[in-house]
Parts: structure tokens; sequence; C-alpha cells
């Protein structure tokens, strides 16, 4: 079905938008560019309220720097490569009803088509067409000229991608040879990050295994660990009872391990034969062995938290440091009957003392033991150990020094010790190498993946210590990043990342080309691909020849190799044509923002970065990076499978597209997850219908042209708001933004209403006018409807941001807080009584407290430190004033004082305090309205009638209060 918004004008004005192309882009001198993108989404089902988070928070900066005044252009693209749609295929080749379902119900995909699905180019050409419909309906304000889809299914790209990687070669960041990659057997495949059903972001993880020479035998048990520094500090060695283990031999070395972890050692070492000998893992509890350096003899003991699927299912205990080790301890020495079934003295675990050998600054001797004790853990399952683990390990990795028990390696740094002791147990033949996943990852062909030594395999550099460092450098002194706090992920990655294998061999893509077996892979073809939209207008409209994209024209364009009239002869692209193209891209580029969710950044977004640094300028790396949170649906992880799931197509048709935006962005901003939930966007849906009302009722009532106090105080709290909504858009707080947008605009439309006792006067248009505007970034479509309403020609979306010229009255803003702080203190005596008052008393302050104001406000910075009672002592000097009453009294000052200090000059509030007893009464009618009674203002020196005595604590701008209430 056609993609339908429940909002008939959304569709008109989708329409007309498209319709004249008003969000098409060309260079223009004159005029500064911003240049923004979002990460072409799969086109392995319907976009979600997840991709619509994103792109609408791109697409506020876009319109909001377009109507600054600056040239914007916001591309778009498909991603069609990878194994996300080929395994959709297999999987439906395969018979697989849950992948049918998924189609069926929640795709909505038609009957008839599905037998077409196992196609894998049907499937992408089938969700494009449907979702570029979706994006037009959504109002993103879009340059389609310059639209493509990724793979070879689209001969330009592929071109481009051949020329990146080439280039990439030839800048020695591109090479061939052996490394641990995640691997599919059944598609025979390394599987990227998005092409796997499950553990998107698992990469392989490096374990040393350390040989346990067995007591009574020949054979080894080789326990996997993370850490081989820690085996000064061994009690005991760890294997799961109910567990199956088989005897290999690696290296001519025979060692135990358990059956899973031998089906992964072979994927990964040449010399490894298999005995043929099973052993049963309970058949070893109560056994000895011995540690490999240090010569301890160790017992084996049973542990449930042991993952015969994890490293190779043998783990050697340090209960000092590691909170699953000695929650382990604990556990087994309360359960007797299992020590009986094996045999086990319960004296051998009290003689199992942790021992110390890392010294950490802040924390205690034994780190596991206090964690664990304070956590109130009694069991080794319980999942709260793994971020204790996590803690430690990361706070003693960083910090921690081996101490005297560790021999040579005392004073060491753990991470120092870590490779030194990784070496010495390589080079005696007493440990070796295993790869694995620390997490379960299922590739879209529906098979779990391993970790597989890959020979052959090309890889990018990524490992490049060089490289790394001009990343860092980019990264630390030129980028802007929002929020800040993901700056230092992005370092933490760059330390972290390894050299990555950037081809497969199924799914779609770009044959690689030196080895045209291999495809290039889903996040290796996705880095740099913003250049291409600065010329693809031109090879859409068919000036130039997928064919004639030879490695000169991109080098000419891109980098500025060679010579314009050589390649023109060599292409026969026309020389005039080649110079529009590269003047585009450098007009165009760098990007200038580019916006993504934070399951990204470890790595199409690090990717991203360094792919640009290497194959072009400086003066080309890219200039911002926003990171936003990934959408759970009503409290829920997004998961299609499950059923938990919202396409933008479904938002769209139930609450219309602005409301789909709203209701997004108001959920979440910089890392925090968003949560989409129905009742919001109706909530969301009904404002901006309230919305509409209110702009008919402007544009139905008569104005009146004298200037009021309501006025003034309206065009400078709007000033203000405008002022707020921008420095927010600057550092990407798009839903503080948008709250200001809908909430604050609103709040003081409806003030404005009420402090002119519900006329209009000659700020209204101003206000309507710039809250249009300012919606137009977030709601386009409902701002379009607004706009045409009032009378106003062409589209608000190309009309000037809000430049409010009237300058900020700080002394009304003031005053009116001052009426708002009066408003609240009469409303919370009524609230409190649950009565109605008749008469309200508002008692002035005298005006002899009207000088220490003065002299609080001069010497406000010493008070501030030293508090309230610094102000008595220049209290007591004035006579009319009840001593007794003195700390109240102080303490009100203070508190009004450090309540309008900060926002306001000490001459704003003199002049607004001289002026007080004016203030209300100018304003009683306003306060009447509020308040519900009648409203008399009486100075505290002229105070006849007070029952509460309300007049002795009144205070500059803090007056006393009395309600008659009935």
């Amino acid at each position: 079905m056609p993609a339908r918004s429940a909002i008939p004008y959304e569709e008109k004005w989708a329409k007309k938008l498209l319709e004249e192309s008003i969000f098409e882009s060309d260079p223009d001198p004159r005029r500064q560019k911003v240049f923004v993108t979002f990460p072409y989404s799969y086109q392995n089902g319907p976009l979600h309220v997840g991709h619509g988070f994103t792109a609408t928070r791109v697409d506020m900066y876009a319109r909001y720097m377009r109507m600054k005044g600056y040239n914007v252009l916001f591309p778009w693209a498909w991603h069609w490569t990878g194994e996300a749609v080929a395994g959709t295929a297999e999987r439906l080749r395969r018979g697989d009803t849950t992948v049918l379902k998924m189609l069926k119900e929640i795709d909505k995909v038609p009957e008839e088509l599905l037998p077409n699905f196992t196609d894998p180019a049907f499937i992408s050409r089938y969700y494009t067409n449907d979702n570029r419909e979706v994006v037009k309906l959504m109002g993103f304000s879009i340059d389609w000229r310059r639209e493509f889809h990724t793979s070879d299914l689209h001969p330009y790209y592929s071109r481009f991608i051949e020329w990146q990687y080439r280039t990439l070669y030839e800048l020695g960041r591109l090479r061939k040879g052996s490394h641990p990659v995640v691997w599919c057997p059944r598609c025979e495949s390394p599987t990227g990050d998005h092409d796997r059903l499950v553990g998107e972001g698992v990469s392989p993880v490096e374990f040393t295994l350390v040989f346990f020479k067995l007591e009574y035998g020949e054979a080894y048990l080789a326990a996997s660990t993370l850490r081989p520094e820690t085996i000064y500090g061994a009690t005991n060695v760890w294997v799961r009872p109910d567990a199956s283990y088989v005897e290999i031999e690696l290296d001519g070395v025979r060692i135990i391990v358990s059956r899973e972890a031998f089906t992964k050692l072979r994927e990964q070492h040449k010399n490894l034969v298999d005995t043929g000998k099973t052993v049963d893992g309970g058949s070893l509890i109560g056994r000895y062995c011995t540690t490999p350096i240090t010569g301890r003899r160790l017992i084996i003991l049973p542990a449930e938290f042991v993952d015969p699927n994890l490293g190779t299912g043998v783990v050697y205990s340090v209960p000092s440091h590691a909170p699953y080790d000695y929650a382990g301890l604990k556990e087994l020495k309360l359960r007797p009957e299992v020590l009986k079934q094996y045999n086990i003295d319960q004296a051998v675990l009290e003689m199992l003392a942790p021992v110390n050998i890392i010294s950490t600054p802040g924390m205690p001797p034994h780190p596991a033991i206090e964690v664990v004790e304070r956590a109130g853990i009694t069991v080794s399952t319980d999942p709260r150990l793994e971020d204790l683990t996590q803690e430690i390990y990361s706070r003693e990795f960083y910090e921690g020094v081996l101490n005297e028990l560790c021999g040579e390696y005392s004073g060491k740094t753990v991470k120092e010790a870590r490779d030194l002791v990784k070496a010495r147990l390589l080079k005696e033949r007493l440990g070796s190498i295993m790869y694995d996943l620390p997490q379960p990852v299922i590739c879209r062909s529906g098979d779990r993946c391993l970790v597989k030594i890959v020979e052959d395999q090309w890889f990018v550099t990524y490992g490049d210590e060089d490289w790394k460092q001009l990343v860092r450098m980019h990264i630390t002194e030129n980028m802007r990043i929002y929020p800040e706090g993901a700056r230092q992920w992005f370092l933490n990655v760059v330390d972290w990342l390894r050299d990555w294998p950037c081809t497969r061999k199924t799914g779609l893509g770009t044959r690689f080309p030196f080895d045209r077996s291999w495809i290039v892979e889903t996040l290796s073809d996705s880095t740099i691909y913003q250049a291409l939209y600065t010329v693809s207008k031109y090879l859409n409209n068919g000036l130039v020849r997928p064919e004639q994209l030879r490695h000169e024209v991109f080098e000419y364009i891109f980098r500025g190799q060679g010579e314009r009239d050589e390649v023109s002869r060599q292409t026969g692209i026309h020389p005039e044509l080649l110079d529009a193209m590269k003047m585009e891209f450098e007009y165009w580029y760098p990007v200038d923002l580019r916006v993504s969710a934070k399951e990204l950044l470890p790595n199409h977004l690090t990717f991203y970065i360094f792919q640009h640094v290497a194959i072009f300028p400086p003066d080309k790396w890219p200039r911002t990076v926003g990171i936003n949170g990934m959408v759970r649906i009503e409290g829920q992880e997004m998961h299609k499978s499950r059923g938990v799931f919202v396409s933008l197509k479904e938002a769209i048709a139930r609450v219309g597209a602005d409301a789909t935006r709203l209701a997004i962005i108001l959920s979440a901003e910089d890392m925090d997850d968003p949560d989409w939930k129905w009742k919001n966007a109706e909530d969301v849906r009904r404002f901006l219908d309230s919305f509409l009302k209110i702009v008919e009722e402007y544009v139905a009532s008569s104005i009146d042209a004298e200037w009021k106090e309501a006025d003034v105080w309206a065009i400078s709290r709007l000033r203000q708001v405008v002022e707020e909504v921008e420095q927010s858009l600057n550092i990407l707080k798009t839903r503080t933004a948008a709250s200001k947008i809908l909430y604050e605009m609103h709040n003081l439309w409806r003030k404005y209403l009420r402090r002119r006792a519900d006329s209009l006067g000659p700020a209204a248009k101003t206000l309507v006018e710039a809250w249009i505007k300012m919606l137009s970034i977030v709601a386009p479509f409902t701002a379009e409807e607004a706009w045409s309403r009032l009378g106003n020609e062409g589209y608000v979306a190309e009309s000037r941001w809000p430049v409010i010229e009237r300058p900020i009255n700080n002394e009304v803003l003031l005053r009116d807080e001052v009426l708002d702080s009066v408003i609240e203190d009469i409303r919370s005596i009524t609230q409190s009584t649950k009565k109605k008052p008749s008469k309200i008393y508002i008692y002035v302050s005298r005006k002899s407290m009207i000088p220490i104001i003065k002299r609080i406000a001069e010497k406000w910075d010493v008070i501030a430190q030293r508090g309230y009672n610094s102000i008595i002592g220049e209290m007591v000097k004035i006579e009319d004033i009840e001593k007794s009453k003195l700390p109240i009294i102080a303490k009100r000052l203070f508190e009004m004082m450090h309540g309008y200090i900060q926002r306001y000059s000490a001459e704003t509030i003199m002049s607004v305090v001289e002026r007080e007893f004016d203030l209300y009464l100018a304003n009683r009618e306003y306060l009447e309205s509020e308040c519900g009674g009648s409203i008399q203002v009486l100075r505290s020196e002229e105070v006849e009638y007070d029952p509460m005595g309300k007049v002795t604590t009144a205070v500059p701008l803090r007056p006393g209060i009395y309600s008659e209430l009935v």
C-alpha cells in the first residue's frame, strides 16, 4: 500500500514542496555552505521510528541553517550492500516461517509479491521504492537529484568503490594477509556488523591459553584468560562438571579443552590433532594440576558459571581480583553436598586464601572480595558479577601495578605485564592463543558465527599506528562532537581498533578490484560515499556514463590528481563538465554534520573518519559528528522478530508525519535512548491541532495597536526563546530546541493573552510568525499550513529565521518574574487551605529596606559564600524592623537576591525594587484574574489591617501576603 498520512494537509504540502524542488541545492560562491548527511539505511525492511529519529535531527539542523541564510545540502541514498538482504532471501529459500511471518505481518508485503523475495535485488528495489515515499512524506528537506543506492546493481556506485579501494592500496592502507575474523560457516565469509541478526559490535577477542599440567598424566588443562599476568594470584582451576571435554594435540602439546572450543580451534590452528579421547568434566573435579611459571599445586573445582562455549571451558581462579572466582568459592563453601559428591575435604577450601598481586590506587587489597560482599552476592551465577568484573578489570588494567609476589614482573603495570607474561608462556610452550567471541553472533543467514583465521584475506589497516595518530589528532583538535562525552569513546575505539577484513564472499556489493571472487563488505563500502553526493546529480542525469568513470576521473575530482585535458581525452568527458564536478566537490566538502545512532560509533563512524583522513587532504576531513541513542518501543528494545517494531509508514498513517517527528524528538537527546510511546504521539497530534486553532483565532481577531507592558514583555521573552533555541540547535540539543518551540512558545502565548486580558496587541504578529518559523524545522507541514492560513506568500521553509530587532528589556522581564512569584505564593495559600480567596492583601516592604538591598547587591559575592546570617548585621541598623524577625527577614532577602542576581544586574533589580508598589498596582487586574480574588496593594508603612502580621516579614520583591478565604 502507498504511504498515506492521517493528516490531509501533510500530503498536500509534501506534494507541493517536491513539485517545486525548493530543497535542491547548487553551489553558490556568494553564500556559505552547510553539508549534512544521514547514514543510508539497509533496504531489508521498512524504515522505522529509529531511522526517523536520527533523520529528523539532521533535518532540524538543515532547515534551521537554511533559514539562517546558509546554502544547505541534505542528500539521500540507500544501502543495498551486504548479507542483510541476501540473508532474508536465503532464509526464505530454506522455508524459514519466522521471516515469512515478519514480511506479511510487520512489513505488510503483499501476498502476491512474496515469491519474488527469494531474489535479493527484488527485495532491495521493493523496500527502496516503498521507503522513498515514506521519506518524502516525512518532510525531510532532501535534494532528490543526488539519490543513489549501493552495490554493483548501481554501476556508478561500484565504480566509485573500486576507485576508493585502489586508492587505499596505493596509499598503503590495504593489504593481504592472515587475520582472525567473525566467520559464518554457511556463507563461508567474514560477517561484518551489519550482516548480523545478533551480535552487532561484537569483535574477536584474543584469549591466552595457559597450560596447567595434570598430575598423573601427560596432558595439560588449557585455561583461557584475558589476563595472563594474574597467574601469580591463582588458587584453583574451575571446570564445568556437566560439560564434555576433549583431548587434542596443539603444536605437539596435549591439552584438554571443551568440545565447543575444539570446534573453534580447528579454524584457527593448522597444527592441531584430534586424539579421539573425550573427558567427562566431572572426572576432572578433585584432581590437581600445576601452574606454569610459579609451579604451584592447584585443585580443580566445579563451577556452574564456567561456559564451555566461551574460551576453552576451563578457567583458573583468582579470587582476590575476580568477582566470579570469589563468588564461586563462597558458594561452594555453602554447598557441602557438592564437595561430598566429589570427595573434596571442606578443609581444602578453607586453605584457599585469596592472593593479592595488584596494587591499584583507591582500591582495597582484595577488590573482588569487597565488591561481592558489599553487593551481598552468594551465588556464582548472579548477573551483577559481570558488571563488577568489568569495573575491577578496567581500573586494574589502566591503573594497576604488580606487587612483590610477581617475581620479575614486580613493579610492572598490568598492561605491560600482560604482554610480557603472555610472551613467556608462548616461548616456553606453556601456552597458546585462541580467538573467541565474547557474545553470540548470528549471521543474517541464521547461522551461528565463530572466529576463523583467514588467510589471503584483504584488510583495511586500521591498526597502523601512524594512521591512528592522525585520526586521534583530528578527533581531539579539530572535530566538533556532540555530545562532548562521545569524544573519549571515539578515542577509545581508535586505540583498540585493529585491521578490518573488508571483503566477504556472499551477499550484494561491489566486486573487490584486486580479486573479483570477493565482495567489498557492508561497513567497508559506506565510509566516504558522502563525496559521491556532490557529483551524483551529473551522473543521474546521464551527462556522464558509468563506463567513463575511470580511476583518473575520481582522482581528478576528489583528489586533484592529474591534468584535466588528459583525463578528458582518456574518458571522453567534456573538460568543462569535469571542472563543474570538481568545483561542486570543492564547494560542498567537507561534510559539516553527520548524525548517527551510537551503535555505529565503534564501527561505521570511526571508519568514516579513518578513511577520510587517509584519502582526502585535511581541509576535507569531517567537521562535526552527532551521536544519538537508539529508539525503544513502549519501554522495550526494538526487535522486529519479537513484534516490537513501529515503522514510519505506520506512524504517519496513525498520527501524521509532524506528530511522528515530534514524538521521537521530544523523547531524548544526546546519547539517551528515546522511547516511542503512542500516547505521546497522540498528545503531540492534539497539540498541533490546537496550534492551528490558535492561528485561526489570531487571524480572526482584531489587533489593539497600543504597546503595553505585556507586549514589551512578550517580545523580550520571545527574543530569549529564539536565542535559547538557536543555542540548543548549535550543539544538537534537538529535544531541548523542540520543547522550547512547542511548550515555551505555547506558555508565552497563553500568558501574553492573560496579561492583556485576552486582547491582542502589537506584539501578536511577531509572536505568531516567529512561532511558525521555528516550528517549521520540526513540524514542517503544520508550519506551512499555518503560514498559508496567515495569508503569507511562498513557503515558510524559504523564509528567514526570526530576528527580533527590539532589545531585551530586562526590567520588564524581572517585573514579570516578580508577579509570577506573588501569584505562586497566593496560590500556595489557597491550595493548602482548599479555600477560595475573596480578598487578597499585598503588603509592599518598607522603603527603609531599599538601601540595604543596594548594599547586599554590591557585596553579593561575599554574602553568597557566607549565607543569609551575614545580612543580619546590616539590618540591625534599620529601626522599624522587628528585631525578633531578623533571621526570617534575612533569609527571605537572601533567597530573593539569590534567585535574581545571577540573571539580572544590580541596577535592574534596584529599578524594580524602587517601583515595586506601582508594579502591583499597574497589574492588579492581571493579578486578580490569575488569583481569583480582589487585590489590595498597601505600603507597609501605611498598613492598619494585618491580622497575620505579614508586614513584619515583607521584603523587597517578596511582599507580605494575606488572603481572606471563603
